[in-house]
């Protein structure tokens, strides 16, 4: 049973001639209970009554009763000095109190039981403090004897024993003076006790056991005290543990126990405090000798201090227990840069950096860049396989001031990323809470000195707590907090840079030790129940050892270095609430030495602060790096913690130094100083030690990769953990490395390096290259320490595959895989590079690849032999800068790095070859190399235990010389001697390889090494040579395949292959059938050749035998020149492999041709002609164009050729230019691309795509290319000894594939259901000078555009807008397609010289009014309401001889048209665009002059001149509308911009993201910023102005608006009208001085192949664009309406009324529109169609055409067809958006036919009379030509038979 309250005490004491025990002997026991509780009755577990009750005192007789019965003797009485006395006057007693106590007291002695009286254990009155303070005063120590006197006084006839102060800890902890104090005010009390009842029994002083010291058996032995109390705290369940504690006090200070197992069992076992009261006689002349107490750090002193060097170094080859924790860490503000992303406030180092002061003026602005490169960080942490990754938060970034009312959502959307992004990898993440970035808006107010920053962390740490803590489950509150208080409270060296050690450092810890606890408090009150994690802080320590060993001085010196540093923080927290003794005393002899200047101000903690903070730590973290040799000294009174400490710390001259003059290596204080935390802090809470940060700076410039020293460093300081685990018992249970990569180390800058990972910090990519230090951490985290690693058999994955009865059926010529054509080539563009969303099968093969002789090195190490590739790399001028694979990366000596790279990727299967001639290096079993079968053993056993499947080809081209020498593949000896290397190969590894490739790529082997000799063994022998070879690879394939068929595939399961290679190729003329011929043999020579024997019918396909022989016949040869299968041949190599492995890399067009016949060549006998195909873009290397089409070509031939085989593409890369670092953009385009194309195959067509292998994994000689380009996903510095291999983009961009398993459906891609609001503009637009024609007519004058187009070479094809659409003259038919449309809006621009033929209102053209009004009326008619655009680019010609758009007198003359126009149809019109697109007439027009009026010699400051009075004339001319017509008229008036939307090419890499938006904001920022929100944007305002300025020029080229100009722009608009069309990647470009726009926007752009095409080259289809700049719009401009004045898609080429494109295109964007507005709230309003009708598309004339209506402009009439996309678009108007089809058909669905052929019905024409149609008179017309053609042939007939029969008469 568990009783309540009541602690059992034991107490041994010898009493003075007044013993009321009767106990035999000098010992006399009391058996002591209490005190009360609030409900004795129920025996609860809270504490004892403070107060006395007297209700709880009159029903406790029963319970009094029942202790009696046990045994008990004695019942605490703990007296409320404070209830008793409240104003702390004995004068003045409260009476109720007193009677209380004398009632219980009485009630104790009724049933037999003895008060035992404790005069003071918890308050001091409040009016006794107030003027007091606490026990330093003298004037309190007198009250209490006041008070002691009263209670004697009181009590002393009810109570015989005495306790004079209960809490003495509490008292002892202030420091030297009160407890002074406590010592006489105790003698004095126990003199008064004497005196006034002599004769009694004596007083009795308690001391609690946990704070025995000197001064306490002082006070005991020299008789101030009857008797002494020690508390002990034990487990009950171990007796032993109980028997132990007694016998540490018996022998230190002399004490006799009586037997305690009766005691113990008399009360529930779950007991676990006794008091023990001791009291002994001895004679006052004894000498008293009073033993040393002792310590934690002379513990551990006295275990190692004398340890030789020997001793302590010696390594311990061991492994850490099962579970062990690996990780590394990383600081916010060290590494994520994007210092104001997302809302981010500025942090204390913000503020430091930017003030210039840290090392170079250096700043973490940019650090690592980490805030945008998640996926290139836990890339690093997959290689280094830790399953642990501490980093920190930025505080500022969650909440930018520093409180929650601030919170940004973007920055906790960062670490969700971060969190998931590490769980997804298997890595846990363990997050700090602070690391030093105060956010500086806190600072600002005081910072860590404040206390209101413990409330502001602990609602950060509860909403990190809320927000993340589902998914992390370890936190770090604070990590090193004492270099916070020291270095930025006391040096100064870190910000906030307050140099005040003597208080603020003190008051920094102080709330720091607070704000902890309540952040532990939080999350134990309220989430550890649900998220079940821990709470812990990172404490960082040196060790400090007495510089001289034995010097007791030193030692104690030692021991104060360790409290002021490590036990400032720990003391509080692991042990009692408070500062340590020692670090108090020491403090307090310091205020005495120095009254008038105390170098020390130590807050005080309250008890209930003590009571919070206390034990608030689920383990024990502790950061370490270093040691330190400490001696004492006199430090004065210099602030600091040396001079306050009273020592010195220096460091031994031999230890090993770093690049920082802190750290040197002393591996060996990391053991003892987790000894000594072992036994100082947690031998009462048993709590695990985390190291949580442990490494070394190495300098800038040294050990950039090769960091030996850290590799040392870490590890001897690794295996000294190790020893305090296994050696010494201390639960250590994680290391954690700091850090993962290089980053900006405070005031150092970058000029020190803590990384396992070296930052290029001078290249803005911010590649990440792992040093060997990262490779011998990985290799620790492997084998769990340094322990022999026991190798746990893994069995090899097994690939699976598809048995499958050969074809003997041999190919017809052409074959009936000519189908792929007839299917494909068809297909429109649009329909060929549609991408496709979708992901493959779970087990699908995602692997990478590499070659032996392309990345092994070693070329002639440990006894491997030379192959042919060795001996042709050697004789300089065969490799470009004579290159070769003597080393190439190396991977001979570098199989962890490898490892690293494969395990990063997470790839499930490696591609990897063996060198023949490195196991047999003469080619045959006889030379067998052991030391070679080795490596691959440890490649193979390394891949196997990460999961990886090996992938081995045997053959990758590198012949072992030695067999060269004999022929080669041209003799067949090679068959033998390949299948005996085989059966080694599948004997010796086939237990852990299942997927074996005899061969790669046998055609290059055939003809580019015998046939062109280009490659070793370079044989040029075209006409025969290629075959033989090849005759030989095949039969040696087929041998090798049966070799594992019958000996080992039934023990090893695996699959055996041939890896082939093939260009797809596309006939130059599909319809042609010769060229379709051309196209097979293509196919049948390329890989038919290998392919048709081994997957049909063991026998070369028939187009190859035929057209071979047949040149051989014409070249006079007995026989064909290819050679014969026998039958017997053809059955060993018919169906010779378990699956189609197929490298392809391009696509060709081929011709035919009648080729050449001497000399006899493979090339000439094929017949055809290969050219690329220019559409698509190059690569590094010329005949290796990225088409990623042919792939799915390729995949379904190789299905439909080849009987449906599983499929695995076993090489598919790009190569690019060596040049060509880390940002590989279009290798991750070509990735994309070919990846969709086969999952395409896979998905649509059904082809058996089982696993796709990227080439390469790092770069590596590329063959006759050398070093020149690169394949890898891995850059490999070539130039550096160590090889380093930094992943490029491309590498976190096919890990990305591989994890989704190819492309699932993006969010950005799916539909939405739903519609627009019931007002909705359905609109669509032209624009004057595009479709009106008439240009001469009705005294129109002329325009720019009038000019331009008849300026020689402006517009393509000399096209112009004479006529145009001629919609001058055709008004009835615009609006009659406009019905057919069924928009509810028009929107049509007027021509400024139609209505203005000199621009001014001196000369009005009511010809031109008219045209408009008769316009205007016919839409009102047709309820379409007009929306005009004033300005649509044609600007009258008379205007610009005066200087048009640059000429401020143009706003007047701006302003005067829109007046008029307003006066003459604002009553019709209520929607105005005052000018379109101002962007493109100051930049296009004016900047690169491909639009009128053609001005481009001054780019850097006409346009922004243009710009500028473009947007007054606009502010103007709204004015206008506003003040005059605007309350009568009620229309809405505004302005139309235009803009792309930017995305970064690299959206992991800040440089490209701040190009992104700088595009943006010198574009749609350029005219919206100052209409929307008041003057230009600060982006272009800064840029220009400081490169002008630059440039030497006196002011900026941007003009200024003056503050009243603002004020009249700001808020000129009633909408926003926005033209969009497309999405851009965004790059930066350095331009020098160039004094241009360009420059000044300092972006270049390209596009994402995936992207769709469209007739225009600036236009791809990128609807998830539309819904992101609606989106900025929203954010940037305050969500103002938005009507979309223009969105299409154009096309080019012949007519094509089928525009499935143009419907596609309106679909998608409609529905990113919808999603904008249903589920981002942005304020849609309508929606414009561009264009309503083909019509004159500027400087490309009628050659690109938008139109959702065809006008054929050769037909004189310019007839408007109906395409099928004006179906499309106006079932999107009948529905007003988009209705859910699961519920169903709707209604708007059903659209009403339109014409999708031109209109036959005003065609009828006059013929003969007859009204007859065009057709119909055609046909007359021929009939009569051809009765006329026979009429006169029958004339000139008879005519010439009568001249005949005339002559003859």
């Amino acid at each position: 049973m568990k009783e309540l309250l009541w602690v059992a005490c034991l107490y041994i004491f010898c009493l003075h001639g007044c013993g009321t025990l009767g106990v035999n002997g000098k010992e006399d026991f009391m058996l002591l209970a209490g005190p009360l509780t609030e409900n004795v009755a129920t025996s609860s577990d809270k504490e004892g009554l403070s107060e006395c009750s007297l209700p709880i005192v009159a029903a406790s007789e029963p319970y009094l009763k029942g202790l009696q019965s046990r045994g008990v003797t004695h019942v605490k009485v703990p007296l409320s000095w404070a209830q008793l006395l409240p104003t702390g006057l004995a004068s003045q007693p409260q009476q109720d109190a007193l009677q209380c106590y004398k009632t219980l007291m009485k009630q104790l002695l009724k049933v037999g039981l003895q008060p035992l009286v404790i005069l003071h254990g918890s308050t001091v009155p409040d009016a006794l403090r107030a003027r007091y303070g606490s026990w330093e005063s003298q004037e309190l120590v007198d009250m209490f004897q006041q008070y002691a006197e009263f209670a004697f006084r009181e009590f002393a006839d009810l109570a015989h024993s005495w306790v004079t102060v209960s809490d003495l800890g509490s008292i002892w902890q202030n420091g030297p003076t009160a407890q002074q104090n406590i010592l006489q005010l105790n003698k004095n009390v126990y003199k008064i006790f004497q005196q006034r009842f002599p004769g009694k029994c004596k007083l009795k002083f308690v001391c609690l056991f946990f704070l025995i010291s000197k001064l306490c058996f002082v006070f005991f032995f020299s008789k101030q005290a009857d008797f002494l109390t020690v508390k002990l705290e034990y487990s009950c369940a171990s007796s032993t543990n109980f028997a132990q504690e007694l016998r540490k006090i018996q022998a230190q200070f002399s004490l006799y126990f009586y037997c305690l197992q009766k005691f113990v069992n008399l009360y529930s076992p779950q007991l676990t405090n006794f008091l023990i009261i001791y009291s002994k006689s001895y004679d006052h002349q004894d000498s008293i000798r009073i033993p040393e107490s002792r310590n934690a750090y002379q513990s551990v002193w006295d275990k190692f201090g004398s340890q030789t060097a020997a001793e302590r170094d010696i390594f311990l080859d061991e492994s850490f227990p099962s579970g062990f924790q690996w990780a590394t860490s990383a600081e916010s503000f060290k590494v994520e840069g994007g210092w104001l992303e997302g809302g981010k406030g500025e942090t204390i180092w913000d503020r430091f950096g930017h003030d210039n002061l840290a090392f170079e003026n250096q700043t973490a602005d940019l650090a690592c860049d980490s805030y945008n490169k998640v996926e290139y960080d836990v890339y690093l942490l997959r290689g280094l396989q830790v399953n642990t990754y501490q980093f920190s938060i930025s505080w500022a970034r969650i909440f930018p001031s520093g409180h929650r009312d601030s919170q940004t959502e973007k920055g906790v959307l960062y670490y969700d990323k971060l969190i998931n992004t590490l769980i997804e990898s298997g890595i846990q993440p363990v997050v700090t809470l602070y690391h030093w970035d105060l956010p500086q808006a806190l600072q600002d107010n005081g910072g860590w000195t404040n206390p209101t920053i413990v409330d502001a962390f602990k609602d950060y740490a509860d909403f990190c707590f809320s927000r993340f803590g589902d998914r992390v489950k370890t936190w770090n509150t604070f990590s090193s907090p004492w270099v916070v208080s020291h270095a930025g409270h006391g040096t100064g060296e870190h910000p906030p840079g307050v140099k005040d050690y003597a208080s603020s450092s003190y008051q920094v810890t102080h709330n720091i030790i607070k704000s902890h606890a309540e952040a532990w408090h939080v999350y134990n009150d309220n989430y550890r129940a649900t998220q079940g994690g821990i709470v812990g802080i990172a404490l960082n320590s040196d060790w400090a050892e007495p510089k001289t060993p034995t010097n007791s001085e030193d030692i104690a010196a030692a021991d104060r270095y360790l409290q002021f540093m490590l036990g400032w923080f720990a003391h509080p927290i692991f042990v009692d609430g408070d500062y340590s003794v020692a670090l108090k005393t020491q403090i307090e002899l310091k205020l005495k030495e120095c009254p008038s200047s105390p170098p020390a101000v130590l807050p005080v903690f309250t008890s209930e602060e003590k009571a919070r903070i206390k034990g608030t730590a689920d383990f024990f973290g502790l950061n370490h790096f270093t040691s330190r040799l400490v001696n004492t000294v006199k430090g004065g009174c210099t602030s600091g913690p040396g001079g306050v400490g009273d020592y010195a710390a220096g460091v031994d001259p031999s230890w090993p130094s770093t690049a920082s003059d802190w750290i040197y290596s002393a591996p060996w204080g990391l053991r003892r100083l987790l000894n000594y935390i072992s036994l100082e802090y947690l031998s009462a809470t048993k709590v695990p030690i985390y190291i949580t940060g442990n490494g070394m700076p190495t300098a800038y410039s040294s050990e950039t990769i090769n960091d030996v020293s850290r590799v040392e460093y870490l590890r001897r300081y690794i295996n000294e953990a190790l020893k305090a685990q296994a050696t010494d018992g201390v639960d250590v249970q994680r290391f954690t490395v700091q850090s993962l990569m290089d980053g900006f180390e405070g005031p150092q800058g970058y000029s020190e390096r803590f990384g396992l990972t070296h930052v290029n910090f001078e290249d803005a990519n911010r590649p990440r290259t792992p040093k060997q230090s990262a490779y011998f951490f990985s290799g620790v985290i492997e084998n769990n320490g340094f322990g022999t690693h026991a190798s746990e058999v893994k069995t090899a994955r097994q690939v699976t595959f598809t048995y499958r009865s050969t074809n003997p059926t041999p190919s017809e010529v052409p074959s009936k895989s000519k189908v792929i054509w007839e299917i494909f080539s068809s297909q429109s563009k649009f329909q060929r590079k549609m991408f496709h969303y979708g992901t493959f099968p779970e087990d699908f093969i995602w692997g990478v690849s590499s070659s032996a002789y392309q990345i092994e090195g070693g070329w002639n190490a440990d006894g491997k032999g030379p192959s042919i590739w060795d001996k042709f790399t050697q004789a300089p001028g065969n490799i470009p800068e004579n290159a070769n694979g003597n080393i190439a990366c190396d991977s001979y000596n570098r199989l962890d790095e490898d490892f690293f790279m494969l395990k990063a990727l997470k790839v499930k299967s490696y591609r990897f070859s063996l060198s023949w001639s490195r196991i047999f290096p003469d080619g045959t079993r006889s030379s067998l190399n052991q030391k070679g079968v080795d490596y691959y053993n440890r490649l193979i056993n390394g891949l196997v235990a990460r999961g990886i499947t090996p992938m081995v080809t045997l053959y990758y081209w590198d012949l072992p010389q030695a067999l060269q020498d004999i022929g080669g593949w041209e003799s067949v000896q090679m068959i033998n001697l390949f299948n005996d290397y085989c059966d080694f190969c599948f004997a010796t590894f086939g237990d852990r390889v299942k997927f074996w490739i005899t061969f790669n790529q046998p055609h290059t082997i055939a003809w580019a090494g015998y046939g062109t000799g280009a490659m070793p063994p370079n044989v040029n022998n075209p006409g025969s040579a290629p075959y033989e070879v090849a005759h030989n690879l095949i039969k040696a394939h087929a041998t090798a395949y049966h070799t594992y068929d019958d000996n080992y595939r039934a023990s090893q399961g695996g699959l055996v292959s041939i890896a082939l290679d093939a260009d797809w190729v596309e006939p130059y003329d599909v319809n042609v059938h010769r060229e379709i011929l051309a196209a097979d043999r293509a196919m049948q020579f390329r890989l038919g050749w290998f392919a048709h024997p081994i997957f049909k019918n063991g026998d070369y396909p028939e187009a190859m035998k035929q057209q071979i022989l047949a040149k051989s016949e014409l070249q006079d040869l007995s026989e064909s020149r290819l050679p014969l299968f026998t039958e017997e041949e053809k059955n060993l190599i018919k169906g010779t492999a378990d699956a189609f492995c197929i490298n392809h890399y391009t696509t060709k067009i081929v011709n035919h041709v009648t080729d050449k016949l001497a000399p006899p060549s493979y090339q000439s006998d094929r017949d055809i002609v290969e050219t690329q195909e220019t559409d698509s873009p190059t690569t590094a290397i010329k005949e290796q164009r990225a088409v990623a089409w042919g792939l799915r070509r390729l995949l379904n031939w190789i299905k439909e050729e080849y009987g449906d085989p599983d499929i695995y593409i076993s090489e598919n890369g790009a190569a690019l230019e060596a040049g060509t670092l880390w940002d590989d953009i279009n290798r991750v385009f070509f990735y994309k691309t070919y990846i969709d194309e086969a999952l395409k195959a896979h998905e649509l067509d059904g082809v058996k795509v089982k696993g796709y292998i990227a080439t390469s994994l790092m770069d590596s000689f590329e063959w006759l290319n050398g070093y020149k380009l690169g394949f890898g996903l891995h850059h490999v510095d070539f130039s550096n000894t160590n090889r380093p291999r930094t992943p490029k983009y491309s590498a976190h961009y096919y890990y990305q594939i591989m994890k989704d398993n190819g492309f699932p459906l993006p969010d950005d891609e799916r539909m939405i259901w739903g519609h627009f609001q019931k007002d909705f503009i359905w609109s669509c637009a032209t624009a004057a000078y595009q479709i009106e024609g008439g240009w001469r007519e009705d005294g129109k004058g002329l325009s720019i555009w009038d000019k331009f187009a008849h300026t020689a070479l402006k517009i393509a094809n000399y096209d112009n807008g004479d006529i145009a659409c001629d919609s001058y003259h055709k008004i009835d038919e615009d609006v009659a397609i406009l019905k057919q449309l069924k928009v509810t809006h028009y929107r049509f621009s007027i021509s400024w010289s139609r209505i203005l033929p000199d621009g001014t209102i001196n000369h009005i053209n009511d010809a031109g009014l008219n045209y408009y009004h008769r316009l205007v009326d016919a839409l009102l008619a047709a309820n379409i309401q007009p929306h005009i655009t004033l300005y649509h680019w044609d600007l009258p010609q008379a205007l610009q001889n005066v200087g048009g758009w640059e000429n401020d007198t143009i706003v007047d003359r701006f302003k005067d048209y829109a007046d008029l126009i307003f006066s003459r149809l604002g009553h019709k019109v209520k929607l105005w665009v005052t000018i379109n697109e101002p962007y493109n007439v100051a930049m296009v027009g004016h900047g690169y002059g491909v639009s009128a009026p053609g001005e481009s010699f001054r780019p850097g400051t006409l346009p922004y001149i243009v710009g500028h009075n473009l947007i007054k004339a606009h502010a103007e001319a709204w004015h206008i509308y506003n003040d005059k017509y605007r309350a009568e008229q009620k229309g809405m008036v505004s302005i139309t911009i235009n803009s792309d939307w930017s995305e970064p090419r690299n959206p992991h890499k800040q440089e490209d993201i701040d190009a992104s938006r700088r595009l943006l904001q010198f574009y749609i920022g350029w005219f919206a910023n100052p209409i929307y929100n008041g003057d230009y944007n600060e982006v272009m305002k800064t840029v220009v102005r400081e490169r002008s300025i630059a440039a030497g020029l006196p002011k900026s080229r941007l003009p200024e608006f003056t503050p009243e100009e603002i004020k009249r722009i700001k808020g000129t608009y009633d909408y926003f009208g926005f033209n969009h069309y497309t999405t851009v990647l965004a790059f930066p470009v350095e331009y020098g001085n160039l004094q241009h726009y360009d420059a000044d926007r300092g972006a270049g752009t390209i596009v994402d192949r995936t992207w769709l095409d469209s007739g225009s080259g600036w236009l791809k289809v990128t609807p998830f664009g539309f819904r992101r700049i609606l989106n900025f719009i929203k954010e940037e401009y305050g969500n103002p309406p938005i009507i979309i004045t223009e969105n299409g898609v154009s096309e080019r080429g012949p007519k094509d009324l089928n525009d499935e494109h143009r419907s596609y295109f309106y679909e998608k964007y409609i529905n990113q529109l919808l999603k904008a507005y249903l589920l981002d709230g942005v304020d849609i309003r309508g929606f414009t169609a561009w264009s309503l009708m083909d019509n004159l598309e500027w400087a490309t004339g009628f050659s690109e055409k938008f139109g959702l209506f065809y006008v054929n402009h050769s037909d004189p009439d310019l007839p408007r067809v109906a395409k099928a996309s004006v179906s499309a678009y106006s079932t999107i108007i009948s529905c007003n958006g988009f209705p859910d089809p699961e519920q169903g058909p709707h209604d708007c669905m059903s659209p009403e036919p339109e014409a999708t052929k031109e209109p036959e019905g005003d065609n009828s024409v006059s013929f003969l009379g007859l009204q007859l149609s065009v057709s119909e008179a055609a046909t007359g017309l021929n009939t009569t030509f051809a009765l006329l053609v026979v009429a006169v042939f029958a004339a000139i007939s008879m005519t010439t038979f009568f001249v005949i029969k005339k002559k003859k008469k």
